[in-house]
């Protein structure tokens, strides 16, 4: 009713949504949007035009960067420009009500641009919850060296989902020998913390680390 399931041209069994389906799909993508409204309003402080603009230009160069690989994996994910840092910025400058809000944003926005979709709950992990995640760097929005840790907090909150969707969707990727966990544990590992890793390598610059903070200043 929802959903027709066809095989692509590399033999695996994709989720292809019906009109009704993509109907559901909008109408749970609203849903999830509305909650994150919801939390925004009961767990920060409202937001102005001109921070919801700065929101809005997290997402437009997150999307940009995104697009700008260092290296692309064949089945999977990629190491990009600090894409991650630039989705994990409005949690640092606003709070965790907006980097939540920001991060399903820009999920959903991959998701109409690059989707890859086997199953209706890898849609929800995949795209919503994992870069959803990334907006847990509001944790930290008035703590001490509040970009590192908020960055990292974004990070492993990414990963988290990024395993189990390997795990559960994936499974039958994993390479000869290995268990599906232990699988989806290296491979999504590698290039998000290698992306992690030059990032982390650039924001221990004490310059850059300062133009961020300054760039926090305007935002308030």
């Amino acid at each position: 009713m929802f959903y027709d399931v066809v095989v692509n041209d590399w033999g695996e069994t994709t989720y292809v949504p019906t009109l009704l389906g993509n109907v559901m799909l909008v109408i749970i993508i609203a849903a999830l949007l509305a909650l994150a409204m919801v939390f925004v309003k009961k767990h920060s402080r409202k937001l102005s035009v001109k921070q919801l603009v700065f929101c809005a230009m997290s997402i437009a160069l997150g999307t940009i960067l995104s697009n700008i690989k260092l290296y692309d994996f064949p089945w999977g994910g990629s190491i990009t420009l600090l894409s991650m840092l630039i989705i994990c910025l409005p949690g640092y400058w606003f709070g965790l009500g907006a980097g939540l809000l920001t991060g399903v944003a820009y999920g959903v926005l991959q998701l109409l641009i690059d989707p890859y979709v086997l199953y209706p709950m890898q849609l929800v992990v995949d795209y919503l919850l994992a870069f959803g995640a990334l907006g847990l760097s509001g944790l930290f929005a008035n703590a001490k060296h509040g970009l590192l840790k908020g960055y990292v907090a974004g990070i492993l909150g990414r990963y988290v989902f990024a395993v189990i969707s390997g795990w559960i969707f994936f499974g039958s990727y994993a390479w000869e020998g290995w268990n599906p966990i232990t699988y989806s544990l290296i491979y999504n590992g590698i290039y998000i913390f290698a992306e992690a890793a030059i990032t982390l390598i650039l924001l221990a610059i004490p310059a850059i680390r300062g133009a961020f903070a300054k760039v926090k200043q305007m935002t308030l």
